[in-house]
């Protein structure tokens, strides 16, 4: 279930915002999202899978503090984010 790692490259060449850059707040939250719609698609067939359940809240935690996180230092870059990836908020 963890996303391999030419998914994770792809997701990173397009949300980085240098050539080198791997761990931004941006990558980071669009590398999580991926992970979490995975982890949604398969508890849609398997819906007594708890573990994956608590990674699935895990991620969204994590991910919730990056984009308060991004939302407090700039807000320009929270915005255009979240709509890239589709996000409510």
């Amino acid at each position: 279930m963890a996303l391999d790692k030419g998914t994770k490259e792809e997701i990173t060449k397009r949300f980085q915002l240098h050539q080198k850059d791997t761990g931004s707040a941006d990558v980071q939250i669009a590398v999580l999202t991926e992970s979490i719609q995975e982890l949604y698609e398969h508890l849609k067939r398997y819906p007594k899978d708890h573990s994956t359940r608590l990674t699935l809240l895990r991620y969204v935690g994590r991910r919730r503090k990056l984009l308060d996180y991004l939302n407090s230092t700039d807000t320009e870059r929270y915005q255009s984010l979240i709509s890239r990836l589709g996000l409510r908020k």
